[in-house]
């Protein structure tokens, strides 16, 4: 398909898309869906992952189906999220990472998982994670989390940031607008969160409010908030949270995307086509769908018809898709491609990576011992 020849309306539609697939490398089916998508970023996992060459040719490939500078996105945490382990090496996780107390590692840790993401063609990590540790949700979230006190987490999201930003990568803050008392994961069922705004806005949204300039992306959780909402609706469909809390109390400007809307919390109340409307139309910039492709074409499809029938629907998604372009523009720089990295390179970044994970078990384990004598000697 000449994408010269596709309506403006496609076009639009493929901007607010970001896709995963299944291919290690360019086949004739991904280079189709590329092509007749142009979507706004594609979305890789460890399935896609094999090494960095291999990776990097991938993203390259993909970049030259699609007109528009891509989002080359993966989730790297560290710890349990962490989808270079076995091209790099393993990355301590954000608790791990903390319990240094150690701001200018929180900052490292940001700045060498950006310099790995960078150096295999990533532009976009979606990290970190801002919920808040809470003993609901210690099941679910474990070691993604930093802290329940949401200023400490602040500080240790603020750094990470920086870091990634250094390294020339975008991050993202999920999952909005808190996952902190959910006690149910989100990927298989539905967390249903009885907590009124008034301590929401408190606690697990004070991490919004404060890095609301520094944060490019923020990532709406598949998540229902009844005392808030009065109904069971995920957060990644609901005006009051995108629209009302989000960008008009919170002042928030940069790039909303929706988790992934395969799982099972959003699936619980709508299919993937319906729901890639519903977050359209509460609000939502971009929609990730990240594992089948069909669930791709239905999102693709479903906007196609909304869009034609409904104009309050083709308004939203030629917003949402000169949002993601305007901010495309003004990050050109980030968004650029770096050079491929040398086999000496590779090398060298995992071994940066190794003495850094030493450091952080050193640290923390250094940190508790005193804060184990302090105790003593209190008592």
């Amino acid at each position: 398909m000449n994408v010269r020849l596709m309506t403006r309306a496609k076009l639009e539609i493929g901007q607010v898309l970001i896709i995963g697939f299944d291919a290690t490398e360019m086949t004739p089916r991904l280079r189709s869906l590329l092509t007749r998508i142009q979507p706004a970023g594609v979305v890789l996992f460890a399935r896609n992952i094999k090494s960095a060459e291999q990776t990097r040719n991938l993203l390259r490939d993909c970049q030259k189906c699609v007109s528009t500078r891509l989002f080359t996105c993966v989730d790297l945490e560290g710890g349990t999220v962490d989808r270079l382990r076995d091209v790099l090496g393993a990355a301590p996780s954000a608790a791990e990472v903390f319990a240094t107390g150690d701001d200018k590692v929180f900052r490292q840790h940001g700045q060498i998982i950006g310099e790995n993401c960078r150096a295999l063609g990533f532009n976009v990590d979606f990290a970190p994670v801002v919920d808040l540790g809470f003993e609901a949700s210690h099941k679910v979230l474990g070691s993604r989390v930093v802290s329940a006190d949401p200023r400490q987490t602040v500080v240790y999201a603020r750094e990470f940031l920086a870091g990634l930003r250094k390294a020339g990568v975008l991050g993202c803050g999920k999952h909005f607008p808190g996952l902190g008392e959910g006690r149910l994961d989100s990927h298989r069922k539905l967390p249903v969160i009885e907590k009124p705004l008034k301590k929401l806005w408190n606690e697990d949204l004070l991490p919004y409010r404060r890095l609301r300039a520094q944060v490019p992306m923020v990532m709406v959780a598949h998540a229902a908030y009844p005392q808030v909402t009065k109904d069971h609706m995920p957060a990644s469909l609901s005006k009051i949270w995108i629209t009302d809390v989000l960008r008009r109390r919170i002042g928030y400007r940069n790039l909303i995307v929706s988790d992934d809307l395969e799982m099972g919390g959003v699936l619980s109340v709508a299919s993937v086509g319906e729901a890639a409307v519903a977050n359209l139309r509460a609000g939502g910039d971009m929609l990730l769908v990240c594992h089948h492709e069909q669930h791709v074409w239905q999102a693709f499809d479903e906007l196609g018809r909304a869009e034609e029938r409904d104009a309050k629907i083709a308004a939203r998604v030629h917003e949402a898709a000169r949002r993601v372009l305007a901010f495309k523009k003004k990050s050109a720089k980030l968004l650029r491609s770096a050079p491929p990295p040398s086999i000496a390179t590779v090398e060298k970044l995992s071994r940066k990576l190794w003495e850094f994970s030493e450091r952080v078990r050193l640290e923390a384990l250094q940190r508790g011992e005193d804060d184990g004598k302090n105790l003593r000697r209190r008592a």
